[in-house]
């Protein structure tokens, strides 16, 4: 089999690889993006019917495309997806769609790569990697598969009526899991939610969105934490036109709260006494940003009206006073687990030396310890707002940037 050669090749076709391809393209830099499914996949096929995105549609958007319709408004997810399909055919992308990379090795005795797809080997002089970060679910092993029950990744649910008839359970109170239990809820379920730590930004304050006040307060350009601090749990919804997650509210609606999943053993799940502090802490963060969003105003001279309504934090509920810490999920009538636990990263096809214990790649703003091989669209890459669609954007310009110049070392000839 003949053996196609490129310069950059670029694996996945999601919001990373069609930013990447931008910058590509405008530095002149040859390349090919492989996308093993259709452009933007996981947006149309791993996300449940009714979501949105968690940012307004004038912030979670490239700088050179916007989206139709009302600014203000949060897009659905097949409204996502049909936008990079739509830059992809702006920037005229050279996307090769339903081709699976198998494997990546260093060339032997020679700079570059061998990578080995479903439809044939390439050999690239540079790779970047832009698969994203939800690549493998994670269902933390508590509850056997024999107990009796659905269990799904949220990455697998849909809508309410996927389920069977009864209680659910949701496990993980991030935007995924709250968004998903409130679905269930006003479907008229009788829901469950474990909340864990987490972060609970207001949804809008004084008349601007959280997104907003994250700008100009400085903080999706904070830079990346220390190791083992990359990942805070974060409540936010775009979902019913945009609303401020209160898990007080929710449990004033009929929501049952409880503490962290900890065990399972005889048909009872068990519950850490770890309630009422994940939701003070969550009050904290929420109560925090609203003082430094106040002291922005009141610094600046905005002429921005006052909530003080924002500040009433709601008595707590029943089920937080006295939580719940075991729970026999046949007597409750639970029928099936919506596990909303968070993603790992699967790096099993890149044979190289760039993976550190915990299978995470080791780089610096993309660039890793393997050279010629980038990385993009991860968590905290460079700053907070990395991962999310503006955030990549500019990452991948580093990146071409990081390439350009490799390029002309390599391109040097001496005089004479």
């Amino acid at each position: 089999m003949s053996v196609e050669r490129v310069d950059t090749l670029v694996i996945g076709a999601g919001q990373a690889g069609v930013a990447m391809s931008e910058h590509l393209g405008k530095a002149g830099v040859p390349h090919l993006v492989l996308e093993r499914h259709r452009i933007a996949e996981r947006w149309r096929s791993e996300r449940w019917d009714s979501l949105v995105a968690n940012g307004p549609a004038w912030h979670d958007r490239f700088p050179n495309l916007e989206f139709a319709g009302d600014p203000d408004a949060f897009p659905g997810k097949e409204s996502v997806a049909d936008y990079f399909v739509a830059y992809a055919e702006k920037i005229g992308a050279p996307i090769r769609c339903g081709v699976e990379v198998t494997s990546v090795e260093a060339q032997s005795g020679r700079r570059g790569f061998r990578v080995e797809t479903s439809r044939g080997p390439i050999e690239a002089a540079r790779v970047v990697v832009a698969t994203g970060p939800f690549q493998r679910p994670i269902i933390p092993a508590i509850v056997p598969e024999t107990a009796g029950l659905l269990q799904i990744h949220s990455n697998a649910y849909r809508n309410p009526t996927q389920l069977p008839e009864g209680a659910v359970l949701v496990v993980g109170a991030g935007s995924s899991g709250t968004q998903i239990a409130d679905e269930l809820l006003r479907a008229g379920r009788r829901v469950f939610l474990s909340v864990g730590p987490h972060g609970r930004p207001p949804r809008r304050y004084r008349g601007r969105d959280f997104v907003w006040w994250l700008g100009v307060l400085g903080k999706w350009d904070l830079e990346t934490p220390p190791a083992g601090a990359e990942h805070v749990t974060i409540a936010v919804s775009g979902a019913y036109g945009g609303n401020t997650v209160d898990f007080r509210r929710l449990a004033a609606r009929g929501m049952q709260l409880v503490g962290r999943a900890e065990s399972f053993k005889n048909g009872v799940m068990r519950f850490a006494p770890d309630l009422a502090r994940n939701v003070a802490q969550g009050d904290a963060d929420y109560l925090a940003l609203l003082d430094e969003a106040d002291a922005y105003i009141a610094r600046n001279g905005l002429d921005l009206p006052e909530e003080p309504e924002a500040r009433k934090i709601g008595p707590d509920p029943a089920c937080m006073a006295k939580p719940i810490l075991e729970l026999d999920l046949k007597q409750a009538g639970v029928t099936s687990i919506v596990w909303a636990t968070g993603f790992a990263v699967d790096y099993g096809w890149l044979k190289l030396p760039v993976l550190d214990a915990k299978g995470k790649p080791r780089q610096r703003r993309g660039v890793s310890a393997v050279p010629g091989l980038y990385f993009l669209g991860l968590p905290w890459l460079s700053r907070r707002g990395s991962s999310f669609i503006w955030g990549v954007w500019h990452d991948a310009k580093f990146i071409a940037d990081q390439i350009v110049i490799q390029r002309s070392y390599e391109s040097y000839r001496a005089a004479g």
